[in-house]
């Protein structure tokens, strides 16, 4: 391992490489050398023509993270699992001014390792019946991009992906300590995501690690703390106690409680924490407290909150008093309770944490129980899209993530989101809603844009799928979307069918969203549930 400094970090990375970027949101990303990148690229002009990698999304919509990396020139090819957190990025894919891929999160991160072990890439189900199966696209981004990087196979009568293994010149990995010989901690992380695969990968193919870190010390007093060992690590920039550039997560410079277990024994996901004073009863709001009837009836041992408003599930169960189940975050953290905006990925007194790709094997395998996930664009055939929406100059790129992964191997799924978007104002109290503006966009389309989430398929799989929005919740019934619970106080026509951009059928035993959703006060108990669960 040697020690250098941060431009001269820079220099290491030739032109035209293929650059691994750990990270998540801001956590784990290492901001001193992307941020330094971009400023000797707009001096420079260098480096140059780089192929971006990166699983799961690392920015803060605005600046900071892979944003660092969103200039022409600077980037001619990107394969990205999240990229709503890169606006800049997402630029230049919609523009067409590089090529680009969007896959699935979790084999990004299983590609690193395929990398590693030299094997002939990532042979999954995962992608299948979406935009990522090369007979909807195989996730090229633009007309620029024409490389397939996912093949069709038949293995045994069954269908499955194929995603193309590719060789990683530089990893960009940021821990928290350093010894002497590069071998890497992460005290101060609150999770290791993929660092350890991405060094391996870079190692195996011959390629270089840069790893930013807040010190170097001597020696570890404990082998087993190592993340990452230093037989991988090339380069060391050590950055000290930089807020600007090396906080815990874009939103905390450093909260600890990320890292070690709950205060008092027998804490629940959180349900036995110091209360919190409960949040405003808007739609994001009610649709999480409707959401929580779902944790109660079904009491999955496993679960999943996706980003956004399925975060914040955690927060709500911990108010209500609700456990007995696991909150996890792809990320790795096992337990405890997920946080929300710019720290999301950690979790506040997780009982574990794993490494993203161990993450993902769980998940692929079917190890969740229950997950929540957001609702962003709907269809009568209960098909979903999160990743690409609108047109023109108003065309949306947000990526996938892990929603891929989770969506096509878990046995239970809650998608939640409004029903219509774009200024929509309600009001709730005395266990009623009233729908104040409507929103300037239906949610409910006739086709989505982009098929993130294949009804159809789900149904052929058994996943039992439920919609929840503020005044209406649907259920997926044999590739059909069926309304089946609408709020008190809102018109059945007026109200929810006439927002709906597509045909949907109305259950003849529609029932009526518990009133309790509707009042600011705590809603006590769950074991009477709305008829149409």
């Amino acid at each position: 391992m040697k020690r250098v400094g941060i431009d001269d970090a820079v220099g290491l990375i030739p032109d035209a490489a293929t650059l691994a970027c750990a990270g998540f949101v801001g956590a784990g990303h290492a901001e001193a050398i992307t941020a330094a990148i971009e400023r000797h690229f707009l001096a420079h002009g260098k480096p140059s023509q780089l192929t971006l990698v990166y699983s799961a999304g690392q920015g803060d919509r605005g600046d900071r993270g892979v944003n660092h990396f969103g200039h022409e020139g600077l980037t001619r090819r990107i394969v990205g699992g999240h990229w709503r957190s890169a606006p800049k990025l997402s630029r230049l894919a919609l523009e067409n001014r590089c090529e680009a891929w969007n896959l699935p999160q979790g084999v990004i991160t299983h590609l690193y390792r395929a990398v590693a072990g030299g094997k002939p890439g990532v042979i999954t189900k995962t992608g299948l019946h979406t935009f990522v199966d090369p007979r909807h696209g195989g996730g090229k981004l633009n007309a620029r991009t024409t490389d397939d990087l996912v093949d069709l196979l038949e293995i045994d009568g069954e269908e499955w992906l194929r995603y193309r293994p590719m060789r990683i010149d530089v990893a960009l990995i940021r821990a928290t300590t350093s010894d002497a010989r590069g071998n890497l901690t992460t005290e101060h992380e609150p999770f290791h995501h993929e660092m350890l695969a991405i060094a391996q990968a870079a190692r195996n193919s011959g390629g270089i690690v840069i790893a930013q870190v807040k010190r170097v010390v001597d020696a570890h007093d404990d082998p087993q703390r190592v993340r990452v060992p230093g037989i991988l690590v090339d380069y060391v920039v050590e950055v000290g106690d930089d807020v600007e550039h090396h906080a815990m997560t874009f939103g905390e410079y450093l909260n600890l409680d990320y890292t070690r277990a709950a205060p008092r024994e027998g804490t629940d996901c959180g349900a036995a924490a110091a209360p919190r004073v409960p949040a405003a009863l808007d739609a994001r709001r009610i649709i999480q407290r409707r959401a929580l009837f779902e944790l109660a009836a079904h009491r999955p041992k496993v679960v999943n909150l996706g980003v956004g408003m399925p975060a914040g599930v955690g927060a709500v169960a911990r108010e209500e008093g609700v456990g007995g189940f696991v909150l996890t975050v792809e990320s790795g953290p096992i337990g405890g309770t997920p946080a929300d905006g710019l720290s999301f990925g950690a979790s506040e007194f997780p009982e574990a944490i794993v490494d993203e790709p161990a993450q993902f094997d769980f998940y692929d395998g079917g190890g969740i129980d229950m997950a929540f996930l957001g609702l962003a664009e709907f269809d009568g055939h209960g098909n979903v899209n999160v990743s690409l929406f609108g047109d023109g100059e108003h065309r949306l790129l947000a990526g996938v993530g892990g929603f891929v992964n989770i969506t096509q191997s878990t046995r239970r799924l809650v998608f939640m989101g409004t029903l219509t978007a774009g200024g929509l104002q309600v009001e709730a109290g005395d266990g009623r809603l009233r729908i104040v503006r409507e929103g300037r966009s239906r949610k409910l389309v006739a086709r989505v844009g982009q098929l993130s989430f294949n009804g159809e398929y789900a149904s052929r799989l058994g996943t039992e799928v439920l919609y929840v929005t503020e005044r209406a919740v649907f259920r997926l019934v044999e590739g059909q979307l069926v309304l089946v619970e609408i709020a008190p106080g809102v018109d059945l026509q007026h109200d929810v069918l006439a927002h709906c951009g597509a045909p949907v059928a109305v259950s003849p035993t529609l029932a009526t969203m518990d009133p309790r959703i509707y009042r600011a006060a705590p809603m006590r108990r769950f074991d009477a549930m709305p008829a149409g669960s």
